[in-house]
């Protein structure tokens, strides 16, 4: 829930973000204030209109924009038609324009003597109404082009909103003067309509109305910071408080069970009509003018007066987090059975959580910060190395370490061969040790010259990869022990990883950049650019993801070259690892805390494409 300088749709203008309350992608391209939002009844397009006099539709599985030019004056109200065929728009230029969105022909309808606040069709796309500064709301016949006009009286304030119950039968309006009033469509023997039944309990103007699903409930914003909830069978009111400033727009979700809103406080609620209770979004920058549900009611589109809109994914929920460390998560890594999660810590400790019941063990025994955790093939032992020169090798069974020196300073990091057989660690002391975890010997790799910060075996376990802060990536045949050196980071190697099949190798580095090797020619295949360091890569089990830990945390398709952004970590993720399955993403941060990401709910459409 933030910019993100990659994560370009089509032409470079969507964003993709996370936080803690659900993933979104970020719409920028619009230049001006976003006053209305509304999606196709398909869900595939998003119209958009603000104080730049036109309205955009964008195509939100390519990205690709149409622009719809012809008021002459700010767009304050988009809604399309039942069928998807035709949008009405509402503008301060006083008309109502209906758009034809397959030839972009126009109809302009006059009859407003003021600015047109809010348009809606009705159920079956016969009617539209049109509500207005000067007073009236107007009901637009559009098979014989009549024009009703509904007006209570000549006090009666602008009306600021109006909404279609689902039957098509009432039509409620909010105006200035405090009130919502419903209008019984349906014509008596003179063929006028009934007055209206005026709703009275806002203390301020109402800016939004809107009818549940099932048409039983009426929802109300107003600028008095409240939000009503009538209930038309048994004529309750139930009040939502929460925002501090005036409440600009609402929605029904699908299903009736939640309600969005959104306020001149910068932020969006989403309301449990059962609890409630809300769930805030914070990330815009100013008023949140619009909010609007896709059809399915998956994802919620806000539009703001910071030029933005955004769109949440309401499936994937919040990361779980795992807070019981004192100091930053350096590492994290899954059980191969995946219902263990291992994070190493500067507080000295290991924990091992449990994932069943989100318990921790604590390992304690390192005297100085521990820099990694890894699992040994079969899940029975974990290795961690530490600040203390020392690598330890614990015995989950009974929790007994073993503690392997040699290193002449720091070990910063340890891998297990595919057959369990062997420990590489890397340290700062330049060099690799390959231990024989059966006869206990040691074999020393010499070749960097400077620390070695990472180090990885290939699938098959005849190459070691490592990186150093020498700026190389090397790998080494581990028949012969001699290394080739690939060459082309400007800063220091921070991660590699093999792919699953063994054919690509990627490194990530302080010069921020990730590279793809083709490890035939010994040259970069691919090279991304990111505005921070790479602390850490992993490639799902499937190698088609790769997973990113800098200030954020990325998910690469590799097929489809398209990004994803989470967040909501308070601080840089500086480790990621894949469960078995490759359905969860577990990252570990400065904050203190790691995290679990449920993947299975990122819809390809929250994928953005890179430059």
């Amino acid at each position: 829930m933030l910019v993100l300088v990659m994560g370009v749709v089509g032409a470079g203008q969507a964003e993709q973000m996370a936080e803690a309350a659900g993933e979104y992608i970020q719409l920028t391209g619009h230049n001006s204030t976003v006053d209305s939002i509304a999606f196709s009844p398909d869900g595939k397009t998003l119209a958009i209109g603000g104080d730049n006099n036109n309205t955009k539709l964008w195509n939100i599985e390519t990205g690709e924009t149409k622009t719809l030019t012809g008021h002459s004056d700010f767009i304050n109200s988009v809604a399309f038609s039942p069928d998807g065929k035709t949008l009405a728009t509402g503008s301060d230029d006083s008309t109502v324009k209906l758009w034809n969105i397959k030839t972009e022909e126009v109809e302009t309808l006059e009859g407003h003597i003021d600015t047109v606040n809010s348009v809606a069709f009705s159920p079956d796309g016969k009617t539209l109404a049109s509500a207005s500064d000067d007073n009236t709301v107007k009901l637009w016949n559009l098979e014989t082009g009549e024009t009703e006009t509904l007006t209570e009286a000549e006090d009666v304030l602008p009306v600021s909103s109006v909404a279609f119950s689902p039957d098509g039968k009432t039509l409620a309006t909010g105006s200035v003067d405090n009130t919502v009033r419903l209008w019984n469509l349906q014509t008596n023997d003179t063929n006028t309509l009934p007055e209206p039944k005026t709703l009275t309990r806002h203390r301020d103007n109402v800016k939004s109305v809107a009818f549940s699903p099932d048409g039983k409930i009426i929802a109300s914003a107003s600028d008095d910071q409240t939000v009503k909830l009538w209930n038309l069978e048994n004529g309750k009111t139930k009040t939502l408080t929460g925002h501090s400033e005036t409440i600009t727009s609402i929605a029904f979700s699908p299903d009736g069970k939640t309600l969005a809103t959104g306020s001149w406080d910068k932020s969006v609620k989403l309301w449990n009509l059962e609890t409630g209770e809300p769930k805030t979004f914070s990330s815009h920058s100013s008023t949140v003018s619009s909010v609007a549900f896709s059809p399915d009611g998956k994802t919620l589109a806000t539009g703001s007066w910071d030029k933005s809109v955004k769109l949440w994914n309401l499936e994937t929920g919040e990361p779980r987090t795992f807070t019981g460390h004192s100091d930053r998560v350096r590492s994290v890594v899954f059980s191969p059975d995946g219902k263990t999660l291992a994070t190493a810590s500067f507080d000295k400790t290991v924990k091992l959580w449990n994932l069943e019941t989100n318990e921790p063990r604590t390992l304690t025994g390192h005297r100085d910060r521990v820099i990694s955790v890894v699992f040994s093939p079969d899940g029975k032992t974990l290795a961690s190395p530490s600040i203390d020169r020392t690598v330890r090798l614990w015995n989950l069974e009974n929790g007994e370490p073993k503690t392997l020196r040699g290193h002449s300073s720091f070990v910063l990091s340890v891998a297990f061969s595919p057959d369990g057989k062997t420990l590489a660690s890397g340290s700062h002391d330049d060099t690799v040790k390959l231990r024989n975890l059966e006869t206990g010997e040691t074999k020393t790799l010499t070749g960097h010259s400077d620390s070695v910060l990472s180090v990885a075996f290939s699938p098959d376990g005849k190459t070691l990869a490592t990186g150093s802060t020498d700026k190389t990536v090397k790998l080494w045949n581990l028949e012969t022990g001699q290394p080739r050196t690939l060459t082309g980071h400007s800063d220091w190697v921070n991660s590699v990883a093999f792919s699953p099949d063994g054919k690509t190798l990627v490194s990530g580095s302080e010069d921020n950049t990730v590279k793809l090797w083709n490890l035939e020619t010994s040259q970069p295949k691919i090279s991304i650019d990111y505005s921070r360091s790479i602390v850490s890569i992993a490639f799902s089990p499937d190698g088609k993801t790769l997973a990113i830990g800098s200030g954020d945390i990325k998910l690469w398709n590799l097929e489809t070259n398209k990004l994803k952004a989470l967040r909501g970590h308070r601080g840089s993720v500086i480790s990621v690892a894949f469960s078995p399955d490759g359905k969860t993403l577990a990252s570990g941060s400065t904050d203190n805390t790691a995290k679990l990401w449920n993947l299975e709910g990122l819809r390809t459409s929250f994928w953005g494409q890179l430059p």
